[in-house]
């Protein structure tokens, strides 16, 4: 396998486990329920979660650089994340992604499991609104870690 393979695969893997963390243990409850506002607090709740998503996934791949003696250069690091921060954004203002899922025929599945009014729904058991985004941000982690390693 060629160092640069091998590079990729590193990168992505941090990428893929920051993100899980970054996106359920480090969001806030507030940023969660308040980022798909049409509000300027629901940009700002979005803008919060981001930034404390991309510090996530830096301090994975600084980690990463640390312990595997992996080199990154810094302009591919940082176009990298900002290409993710920016995706990660747009889809998690959720009307964005909702509307992707529509032109796209994907409307059903993008509704699948989501609460209904006076039904006993039970939506932690995963929406398709969930498995859309989550689809979307790690397709996203994939070209940000052939930005990252180019």
């Amino acid at each position: 396998m060629s160092n640069h393979l091998a590079a990729f695969a590193a990168v992505f893997a941090a990428l893929f486990a920051a993100h899980s963390v970054g996106d359920h243990w480090v969001q806030t409850h507030t940023q969660a329920l308040g980022k798909g506002a049409p509000t300027t607090a629901g940009r700002l709740a979005c803008l919060r979660h981001v930034a404390t998503l991309t510090a996530t996934k830096a301090a994975a791949l600084a980690a990463l650089a640390l312990i595997a003696g992996l080199t990154v250069l810094p302009l591919p690091l940082l176009a990298g994340l900002g290409v993710d921060a920016l995706s990660h954004y747009w889809a998690d203002r959720r009307t964005t992604l909702a509307r992707l899922a529509e032109r796209i025929g994907k409307r059903g599945f993008y509704q699948l499991g989501a609460p209904r009014p006076g039904h006993d729904d039970a939506p932690h058991l995963g929406t398709g609104a969930y498995a859309l985004d989550q689809s979307w941000h790690i397709g996203w982690l994939f070209i940000t870690a052939l930005i990252i390693t180019a």
